[in-house]
């Protein structure tokens, strides 16, 4: 697998914090975000505009961008939204350049995770493309549910590639495939995106895995050789989704995907200095969990 391209790679702290009991100060929060931010990733999720009473951890994300000290730093910053409103509250904020929107094949998990039908979250789909148009800004769409689903809705590889078709046609170009119950397996992941990039070569398609410590290299290997380039991680794999009635599944550890990356000569432009000192101030977030 050795090859001289290039990963891009989301780093996800907001997705590591988010399900974590035990509230994190809106300083620490800071001081580890603009850690992050010096080690060259892509993007980096710093927060939510979500129901605090949902996700009691996010409820201070204004306040943490607003610390946030975006200057000399390449890496975007990208928020996640929930509906209309938060996305109102995101477009009022400069320095974040993406919303996340997490859209799903499942209406079973968009009614735990959103509280919505499939109908009314196509239309907010179509709502944020008309705010960050707007506001200037990048509408990310996370088709969760993208291989398989825990929940007994129908799903197969057509139903994802119509939610797909739908996205693209109506203008939105950056795609992520989530997998956030761990139901794909390397032989569908590969499959899958291999699908959807020759089926849709001008989108920008991404994946965000969470996995087992034991299970993941051989789904980002899948995926790799499918064509993905960009990859959503969390350093040490943690967090998960709350709202998933599921016990919490780790991210895809960051620190293991670029281990992978330079074992197999993938560049990945991350600065090693400033991803040691973030690695080691992650003890200090994550100490109490």
């Amino acid at each position: 697998m050795k090859t001289k391209e290039t990963i891009l790679i989301t780093e996800t702290p907001r997705d590591a914090m988010q399900g974590l009991t035990g509230f994190i100060p809106t300083i620490t929060k800071t001081q580890y975000i603009n850690l992050l931010l010096k080690c060259g990733f892509n993007c980096v999720d710093v927060g939510s505009f979500v129901s605090p009473k949902a996700v009691p951890q996010m409820a201070d994300t204004a306040e943490v961008i607003s610390l946030l000290d975006h200057s000399g730093s390449g890496s975007k910053m990208m928020v996640i939204v929930g509906n209309v409103r938060g996305a109102n509250q995101a477009a009022l904020e400069s320095k974040i350049k993406i919303m996340g929107f997490p859209y799903s094949v499942s209406g079973s998990f968009l009614k735990r995770n959103l509280n919505t039908t499939p109908e009314l979250a196509w239309q907010t789909v179509l709502d944020l493309r008309e705010i960050c148009e707007l506001s200037q800004q990048e509408l990310r769409v996370y088709v969760t549910m993208a291989f398989g689903n825990p929940y007994g809705d129908v799903w197969n590889d057509e139903i994802v590639l119509q939610e797909v078709e739908k996205l693209y046609n109506a203008g939105i170009r950056n795609l992520v495939f989530s997998d956030i119950t761990g139901e794909g397996t390397p032989g569908n992941i590969e499959r899958l995106c291999s699908l959807l990039i020759n089926s849709f070569p001008e989108a920008k398609l991404g994946i965000h895995l969470h996995s087992k410590p034991y299970d993941w290299q051989p789904k980002v290997e899948a995926a790799w050789r499918a064509g993905i380039r960009n990859f959503e991680g969390a350093m040490g794999g943690f967090g998960g989704c709350p709202m998933t009635g599921y016990e919490l599944l780790g991210n895809l550890d960051t620190l293991r995907l670029i281990d992978w990356c330079e074992q197999n000569q993938i560049s990945h432009n991350i600065v090693e200095k400033a991803l040691h000192e973030a690695r080691h101030f992650s003890t200090e977030v994550f100490k109490h969990q």
